[in-house]
């Protein structure tokens, strides 16, 4: 399998789909997907997902870019409908999203006529424009500088119009920057036991877990096992998140 470019995002296919998932990543390694996100993305592909990746470029409008993602993503589908069979039957699609990518899932599942068979919200945050940019202090105090919608808003969208009743919400333990809490109790008192929360060890990047290259010598050496224990420790939290994904995603398939 190998990613391909279709109508503004980048997709992977495997031969014989199981579902689709969009996957949106966070404000500033949402420009590439394909790259930021490589290893988790390419494992749930393996596991029979199409994969459909749409990049961003952050804005104040985020109400503007969850549209504008959504649209694209429609239009994926639409040439994957003309292009693949297996497309033109019915496939459950999951939004993935990780820290800013899961306010716009959260956006997308309030508009009208959107259907998804489920969400997983990695590290969500909803912070004001003033939080989450550190310069936007350094503006004019007379001009209001936030995000459309704002926080306030966003919650209020989100009790008001969310229709995606099945999602799994992810925590790290070692995320300070994570507020799902209140997220989870908002969508529990609309949904109830359809909503699920997930403690997993990590912090707010382990979703972008990198491969780390590391060539062993001819001859094995402690040097050789110093270096396999570390690449290791690096995926076991990787590793983790990628089995909570695909046991939610689909609980018959083999780990």
């Amino acid at each position: 399998m190998n990613w391909k470019q279709i109508a503004g995002s980048w997709v992977m296919l495997p031969q014989r789909p199981i579902g689709i998932v969009h996957f949106l990543g966070g404000a500033f390694v949402a420009t590439a997907p394909n790259v930021t996100y490589r290893l988790l993305l390419e494992y749930l592909a393996q596991k029979g997902f199409a994969i459909i990746a749409t990049p961003f470029v952050n804005t104040l409008d985020h109400s503007a870019i969850a549209q504008q993602v959504l649209l694209n993503f429609e239009r994926v589908i639409v040439r994957l409908e003309d292009r693949e069979p297996v497309f033109k039957g019915y496939l459950p699609t999951y939004g993935l999203g990780h820290s800013m990518g899961c306010k716009l899932h959260l956006l997308i599942g309030c508009s009208p006529g959107v259907e998804r068979a489920g969400n997983i919200l990695m590290s969500f945050n909803n912070y004001a424009a003033r939080d989450a940019i550190p310069l936007v202090e350094q503006f004019n105090t007379a001009v209001n500088v936030e995000f459309t919608p704002s926080p306030v808003e966003t919650y209020s969208l989100v009790k008001e119009n969310y229709n995606i009743r099945r999602n799994l919400l992810i925590k790290f333990n070692n995320d300070t920057l994570d507020q799902s809490a209140a997220l989870n109790k908002l969508l529990q008192n609309r949904f109830g036991d359809m909503v699920t929360t997930q403690m997993l060890k990590g912090n707010h990047l382990t979703p972008l877990g990198q491969d780390v290259k590391w060539q062993p010598s001819q001859e094995f050496n402690p040097l050789d096992a110093l270096g396999q224990w570390f690449k290791q420790e690096v995926y076991r939290d990787l590793n983790q998140l990628k089995r909570s994904l695909i046991l939610w995603l689909n609980p018959l398939s083999p780990l």
